[in-house]
Formats: C-alpha cells, structure tokens, sequence
C-alpha cells in the first residue's frame, strides 16, 4: 500500500510543476474526447491550452474552418483544460458536443495538473523544438491564423 501511495505521489509531483521556456517535455498522455489516450511527445511544435469556456468557443470555431487534418498537418494540439465543469455538465452536455467537432480536443480533467500557464481571457500558446519548450504566449482568437503562418 505504500508504494502505491508513493507512486501515486510522485506523478501528482510531476504534474504539479509547472511548464516554462527551455524546459523538455517529457512524453504525456492526455485523452481526447472520444476517451482515446493520445501522447504529446517531441514531434508536437505547437500547444494550446484553453482554460475557460469562451477561449476554449474561440479556438474550436477557428478549428472548424480548417480540414480535420490541420493540427496533425501543423505538429499542434489543442488541449482545453476542463477540470473546473462538474462531470455531470461534462458527460451530459461538453463531451457530445465536444465529439461533433472534425479536429481533436485533448482533455485535462485533474484540477490537479496545473503545468500549463493560464491567463484570465486567453489560450496559452506553446512553441516547441525537439520537445523543448522555445516560447509561451498568451493569445486571443484574433491570434490564431498567425500561430500557423
């Protein structure tokens, strides 16, 4: 039993630290909303994160004007932060809407995880080389066509 506590403490450690420039990502998994596990490793150049519901609208409506292929054609995902809606909100309503969408919607759902910066009113952006973290913005909708230029 305490090894298992253990271990379960070292990954909320891991989680627990929060991302910055020049820092490598180790390779993680996150589910998308179709509950498959997707791994984030050094072949992604591009992350953002969203954290409220109006960032999270804005991104998946600048999304939904590109093919299905875009993010996977870019080396980006996009992760919204959804660990603040209560499950019920979640499973009834956010996950089917969120399966409509032709792109994929990584999920955090542990309040816990809190790598990623956050910034009231916007979508973190992440730029990476090689799975090292090269810059981190803060950005609005108006942003989004010049993250793919």
């Amino acid at each position: 039993m305490k090894k298992i506590i253990l271990f379960l403490s070292l990954i909320l450690c891991a989680f627990s630290q929060e991302l910055s420039i020049n820092d490598k990502i180790n390779n993680f998994s996150l589910a998308n909303q179709f509950d498959e596990k997707k791994t984030i490793d050094s072949k992604i150049n591009t992350i953002i994160v969203s954290f409220e519901k109006d960032t999270g609208k804005e991104v998946n409506e600048f999304l939904e004007q590109k093919t299905s292929d875009f993010l996977r054609e870019h080396h980006a995902v996009f992760i919204a932060n959804i660990s603040g809606m209560p499950m019920i909100i979640t499973k009834m309503f956010a996950l089917p809407k969120m399966k409509n969408y032709k792109h994929e919607i990584l999920l955090i759902y542990d309040e816990n995880d809190d790598r990623f910066k956050a910034q009231e009113g916007m979508s973190t952006l992440y730029r990476l080389e090689n799975g090292v973290i090269k810059s981190i913005e803060f950005i609005t909708k108006d942003d989004l066509e010049k993250v793919f230029l």
